[in-house]
């Protein structure tokens, strides 16, 4: 049942990841004016002539986030008409076109009026926001093709809900944190790690500020999910995916952890790193809002 949504879902799913790799890579290359202050044309052309890399970088983005665009708004449509029994479904397939628009917009505002680092950093978090809404479009209709056992709903109580959303939207601060340091080239204001310049409470403490709040940010995010986990294992054993869920979001905060104390150490050498960076985090978020989803369904009997 569903398989060619289930095969066009992916398709866009990925095509959807592709546009946030290739944004961490326009910004880690400084490939944002790579075809001038001029959208949806490249220096005024339709296909730019001798290209530099950075207007490649830049162009190519253009080309994928047109064509993730429009599959979206497709998988959407297809969602709403398919899977209308669902009651998530069509939040999701109203959120996922709102965001994937929203974000080109941005983006094309970016390039028209200048790149300010607050738009950029709300640019990469609904990024996160249309990523995660096309794939969890994805698992429902997955659940739905399943007619065998009724869609994931474990048991729960009040107060894992509300932890879980607490940390799904801290998750999503923690996003623009790091999309803020980014955008404001923070990212070797503190030599070091843990300690800031060698200090605990750095000197100039506000010229540093965006990169030691994001650590500290990062920090209890780490600490929060490994709670997280420890919670669901002692109290909720037979839950089987959300002890998975909370197990996979542990992988990942710490890879996200290591990534960005990895940036850090090597100065920001690698650039495969900082790209990681940012697609840990998305995927993290994309695991929060699945567990979110299913904590907040009335468990199954």
């Amino acid at each position: 049942m569903h398989k060619r949504f289930k095969f066009f879902g992916v398709i866009t799913a990925l095509f959807v990841l592709l546009v946030l790799i290739q944004g961490a890579l326009v910004s880690k290359t400084g490939s944002g004016e790579g075809c001038g202050d001029t959208w949806p044309l490249c220096f005024g052309e339709v296909v730019p002539l001798n290209p530099t890399m950075e207007t490649i970088i830049e162009y190519s983005h253009r080309i994928v986030s047109g064509l993730a665009g429009l599959l979206v708004i497709i998988l959407a449509f297809w969602a709403w008409k398919q899977l209308k029994h669902i009651r998530e479904a069509r939040f999701l397939a109203f959120l996922s076109v709102f965001m994937i628009i929203l974000q080109g917009l941005m983006g094309a505002g970016a390039v028209v009026f200048g790149q300010q680092p607050l738009v950029m950093a709300l640019h990469f978090g609904f990024s996160a926001l249309s990523l995660s809404s096309v794939v969890l479009l994805i698992i429902l209709s997955f659940e739905d093709s399943n007619k065998i056992s009724r869609p994931v709903a474990p048991k729960n109580s009040k107060g894992l809900r509300k932890y879980v959303l607490g940390v799904l939207l801290y998750c999503y601060a923690v996003i623009y944190t790091g999309a803020f340091v980014k955008h404001t080239d923070s990212t070797l204001a503190c030599p070091g790690f843990p300690t800031c310049n060698g200090k605990w409470i750095p000197d100039a403490f506000w010229t540093v500020a965006p990169q030691y709040f994001h650590r500290i940010f990062g920090t209890i995010m780490l600490i929060s999910l490994l709670i997280l986990a420890i919670w669901i294992f002692r109290k909720f054993p037979l839950s089987r995916t959300i002890k998975w869920l909370s197990v996979i979001s542990v992988l990942l905060v710490v890879g996200q952890f290591s990534s960005g104390i990895t940036i850090v150490l090597s100065l920001n050498q690698y650039l495969e790193v900082g790209m990681t960076h940012a697609v840990l985090v998305s995927l993290l978020f994309t695991c929060l809002a699945y567990m979110t989803m299913i904590l907040f369904r009335k468990p199954t009997k």
